[in-house]
């Protein structure tokens, strides 16, 4: 799990490297394009069909996972590194509420209070105007809104994918997210088509392999180690975004901004550690995860 938030992390930072000339729906059509011949070939090699059971329930996981996607790269491209991760990393809060909405799964004091506590590390991250003073830096509302956006459609991919592991491989439904993204991100691509330097093809073609290595590395972990347990690791991922943020884009380490992403990243834990009677999170759903954190 730690190599797969170490390869789902990399994406970030290639796709704000490739941003100042790659709009963000060419760089979603890449990931689409370079995910769904990766994962037809996992799913033929493993010998199941790529078309699966319930369809029905497929296709809405891809069209959960895509309006993700797309939400995620295009705060990626407006936020900074870490703090569009750290966003992101809310949607364990998300997935609880609507698994108690759409499943009917028990809603505990603690989710509700991880929840208050993650909206806070939001606030923390985003430094509103009107709560902060016009004399703060705020981050811009719009890419902030496209990042819970983002949180949002991975909660509904999860609670989705919950159900259709039910009767359909993990690989079947990787293969259906980017089956569904790729027509999807055709129109962000023709909007405004950009031909990538040589350099900006090894960034686009690095996007598609590292979340696909991610998956790799992320479903062998679940068939080693309880889902809660395992899940908790992926949380590094926000400490890399943390880094690379640094390193790599020289974005300033506000005291605000690591507060926040504290809150969100212990109230995820919580989350994700809860008893499993009370939490979607359980072994049985293990394949959920699969929709991950890296806004797939």
């Amino acid at each position: 799990m730690l190599f797969a938030a170490l390869a789902f992390s990399v994406m970030g930072p290639l796709v704000k490297a490739v941003a100042p000339h790659i709009p963000a729906g060419e760089s979603v059509f890449a990931r689409a394009l370079g995910g769904l011949g990766l994962s037809y070939w996992m799913v033929k090699r493993a010998g199941v069909s790529p078309w699966g059971r319930d369809r029905r329930l497929l296709l809405l996981r891809g069209v959960f996972g895509t309006i993700s996607l797309i939400a995620y790269f295009e705060a990626l491209t407006k936020l900074p590194l870490a703090d569009a991760t750290a966003i992101m990393y809310t949607n364990p809060i998300w997935t609880a509420f609507l698994a108690r909405r759409v499943q009917r799964e028990p809603l505990s004091p603690r989710v509700l209070g991880a929840s208050l506590a993650s909206l806070v590390g939001v606030v923390l991250i985003a430094r509103p105007s009107f709560l902060f003073g016009a004399g703060d830096v705020a981050l811009p509302l719009v890419p902030v809104l496209l990042a819970l956006l983002a949180a949002f459609g991975s909660a509904a991919a999860y609670v989705t994918v919950r159900e259709v592991s039910k009767t359909d491989h993990p690989l079947v439904i990787v293969f259906w997210f980017t089956l569904v993204a790729l027509p999807a991100s055709v129109p962000g691509l023709a909007a405004a088509p950009v031909w990538p330097t040589a350099g900006e093809w090894l960034g686009l073609a690095g996007v598609a392999i590292s979340v696909q290595v991610g998956q790799v590395f992320l479903t062998r972990s679940l068939e080693l180690e309880p889902a809660g347990r395992a899940t908790s690791v992926s949380y590094v991922q926000v400490v890399f975004a943390f880094l690379w943020g640094v390193l790599v884009f020289g974005e300033a380490l506000r005291a605000e901004a690591v507060a926040g992403a504290t809150l969100i990243v212990a109230s995820a834990l919580l989350v994700a550690l809860t008893p499993p009677a009370r939490s979607v999170l359980t072994p049985e759903a293990r394949p959920s995860t699969n929709a991950s954190a890296s806004g797939d």
